[in-house]
């Protein structure tokens, strides 16, 4: 079933909306009840999962991408291996223009997946994720913070939870890249690292303090595993020095190659003046977690 919702749009979105509702059957086709007003992109998204608990699967489609045929079908395959523990499954895409011509295979993942890597770096992108009922659970009964992307967030909530992470090499959607993505820019590797490096930390480093935030005001759901990590990583983003030294030796909190988690160490390592700015002019200190987890040292190598 597609259930779909018009976030505010100022086109003819909903006329073409109820015109394939009247070819395919209102059965297969809901517009959902909270249709109309603007609440942007993760707020839309994670509204319509609130909407749809118990669901076997629930995939997010994006209203510019083409999914392959197989798609589904390999998703729920993977997902039936987890059988009744949360799963989040995502996969590889082929990158194309908005004529989608030109496809080449996105980025193959090698590195870590899970908590606490998930903080440092989203690797479930929206277009190919579906998650088993469990994990849709998981994310719908979630509390999401400010300014958060629902697929990064469902990726987080659901490793931190002790979900599963199924990453399928084979590609699954044709991405469009254009000038009016939300997320994606269609840049060759050497411009977007040039842009991430002129933005500096300020964006990044503000998400990994509002998405750790957002974890441990709900810390009873994660595993104490996740716990112990996450209190390494608040530690870091607002401790010593050594306390960020700590929370970097834990070798799941990385990103996925060598450049780009060098990168983050040094924004992670030397960013404390700007989180302690951040802080003071938002709100006021953040809670620690419930039942502090004791402290917790990686081992190296």
């Amino acid at each position: 079933m597609l259930h779909w919702r018009d976030d505010g749009s100022t086109d003819n979105t909903r006329e073409i909306m109820h015109e394939f509702t009247a070819r395919v059957g209102t059965e297969r086709c809901v517009e959902s009840t909270s249709s109309g007003p603007h609440l942007g992109a993760a707020a839309s998204f994670l509204t319509l999962l609130r909407e749809n608990i118990g669901a076997m699967a629930v995939a997010f489609a994006d209203q510019d991408d083409v999914w392959l045929p197989e798609k589904l079908h390999c998703a729920v395959e993977m997902l039936a291996s987890a059988g009744e523990t949360p799963a989040l499954y995502c996969a590889r895409q082929y990158l194309v223009d908005e004529a989608l011509r030109g496809a080449r295979l996105s980025v193959h993942y090698q590195g870590i997946a899970g908590f606490p890597a998930c903080l440092t770096q989203n690797i479930a992108n929206g277009n190919t994720l579906v998650m088993n009922a469990a994990a849709a659970a998981l994310v719908a009964t979630a509390n999401e913070p400010e300014d958060t992307v629902h697929d990064w967030w469902s990726y987080i909530i659901v490793s931190a939870c002790g979900g599963r992470i199924l990453f399928d090499d084979r590609p699954q959607v044709l991405y469009r890249l254009h000038k009016g993505n939300l997320i994606g820019r269609a840049q060759p590797l050497y411009a977007r690292a040039w842009a991430a490096i002129r933005r500096g930390p300020a964006v990044y480093m503000t998400m990994m303090q509002r998405h750790a935030a957002a974890l441990i005001s709900q810390a009873q759901k994660l595993t104490p595993e996740a716990r112990q990590d996450l209190t390494l990583v608040q530690q870091g983003l607002h401790g010593t020095l050594a306390n960020r030294v700590q929370a970097l030796r834990c070798q799941r909190f990385r990103r996925r190659t060598a450049l780009e988690n060098l990168l983050f160490r040094f924004w992670f390592l030397t960013n404390r003046r700007f989180l302690l700015a951040a802080a003071a002019s938002r709100k006021p200190a953040l809670p620690a977690l419930p039942h502090p987890a004791p402290s917790y040292q990686d081992t190296e190598g």
